[in-house]
């Protein structure tokens, strides 16, 4: 288990995170440097932490606070991105600190940043009026922590506390990037009514609010029906962390898969020299760890060979292009685009829809675990010689002693395949299709 060899901490107009052992372009970096410079905004910069510092440690559905998880934090060169889920998983939250808003020199690599408890309280005492110099990795907190005693100077010994990256987490990174990928800005507001919205969010411990988000010139509505693009929102409360940035918000563009349809939903806060995203799932009481976004994707045969060769020239980009790698491998862009999600469901891609690009994150988990971690495709590999055609795209496929029919009308993808099962009539395709799609997926007959 990785650990934290000094803690994060404030004092005197610096501010010190403390990472974790990070994965870089040469490897494992035990004590990492990702950035040491001046912040153009001290307090807005504050108020972002904190805001990954409220959700990671909330439970929304039911709500109550939780013990704190360390967000993931990667360097890519022209920015700073830190990720978060809330306790609940129904949460995902990314703030990135943009090269323009820093002086300094960022490196790559990714690892886990230190925001305890401690560190909390001080963010709270920084104005905007201070001046702020934020070093992140372990050198720049040694220094910090350094008293002299006479002539000498000792180094103060810090605990050492573990960083647990709950296994739920990877899932959700990559059944996240999947939905993010389809989804598109249905609206957008700036200045007055940007901060009325987030003035007008009711608090994370309020009563539970859904419907839909519908713009007007006069400002934002919570409506009961849909409206012309307007956004299904399950929990308006799971925005409330936002409230922290209120004063620093330039926009907020509003994102979802579809108009007019209930689902998970996004909204990009711009900030100055950075932005902060929150995605919500389609219900308050679902997690993005158990979304199976991706399970389209891992039922086709011949995805490891082309994830590996993608992942062998990925070096912590921002911004990466199906297209780029095409010409680098000599594959379809259908092909990128395959390996490009499964390497995503392993954790090592994250999609950013604002930019319409993945960016590259690196964890210490092997890409073949999302094959036993996705139980649906586990068991409809066990069902591959059960699959009975008993007439044009219609099948039966027996598990245990029942048969199961599932039909198909030849469209490109899964979503609009049926099947008489359980899973099937509770959730249709909006959580993934079931393991008999799959299996009849996985035999080459759809």
């Amino acid at each position: 288990m990785r650990k934290f060899s000094n803690t994060s901490t404030y004092y005197d107009g610096n501010l010190a995170l403390a990472l974790a052992p990070a994965l870089t372009p040469i490897g494992i970096e035990k004590n990492p440097l990702f950035f040491s410079g001046e912040v153009a905004k001290p307090a807005m910069i504050s108020r972002g932490l904190l805001v990954l510092a409220d959700i990671v440690s909330t439970r929304y559905f039911q709500y109550q606070p939780v013990p704190f998880r360390d967000p993931v934090l990667s360097a890519q060169g022209d920015r700073l991105r830190a990720e978060c889920f809330s306790a609940c998983n129904g949460v995902y939250a990314r703030m990135d600190l943009l090269q323009e808003g820093l002086d300094g020199e960022i490196a790559f690599g990714t690892t886990n940043v230190d925001i305890g408890l401690e560190l909390r309280k001080s963010l709270m005492q920084i104005r905007q009026e201070d001046k702020l110099h934020l070093k992140i990795g372990e050198d720049g907190l040694r220094a910090l922590h350094t008293v002299k005693e006479t002539d000498s100077e000792v180094i103060r010994m810090l605990h050492q506390r573990p960083v647990e990256m709950p296994d739920r987490w990877i899932r959700a990174l990559g059944n996240c990037a999947a939905i993010h990928k389809n989804m598109r800005k249905l609206f957008s507001v700036q200045g007055v009514l940007a901060k009325s919205f987030l003035a007008a969010l009711p608090a994370v411990s309020g009563k539970e609010q859904s419907g839909w988000l519908t713009y007007s010139r006069t400002g934002i509505q919570l409506m009961p029906r849909a409206g012309k693009d307007s956004v299904y929102i399950s929990g308006l409360h799971r925005l409330s962390s936002l409230k922290r940035v209120m004063s620093d918000v330039q926009a907020i563009d509003f994102y979802a898969p579809n108009d007019g349809e209930k689902g998970p939903m996004m909204v990009e806060v711009k900030l100055p020299g950075a932005k902060l995203v929150l995605s919500l799932t389609a219900q308050s009481y679902q997690g993005y760890s158990g979304e199976g976004a991706l399970l389209e994707e891992l039922a086709k045969p011949e995805i490891l060979e082309n994830m590996e060769n993608v992942a062998s020239i990925l070096e912590f980009e921002s911004k990466i292009k199906p297209e780029n790698l095409k010409q680098r491998l000599g594959l379809s862009k259908s092909e990128v685009e395959v390996a490009l999600g499964i390497l995503a469901v392993s954790g090592k891609l994250g999609y950013d829809v604002g930019e319409e690009a993945y960016f590259h994150r690196e964890l210490p988990e092997e890409p073949e675990r999302i094959l036993k971690d996705n139980p649906r495709l586990v068991g409809a590999k066990k069902l591959l010689e059960n699959i009975t055609e008993i007439g044009e795209n219609t099948w039966l496929v027996r598990s245990g002693n029942v048969d199961y029919r599932v039909t198909y009308d030849g469209k490109m993808d899964l979503s609009e395949a049926k099947c008489t099962c359980a899973w099937y009539l509770k959730h249709q395709n909006d959580r993934g299709p079931c393991k008999h799609i799959l299996a009849v997926k996985l035999k080459g007959l759809l």
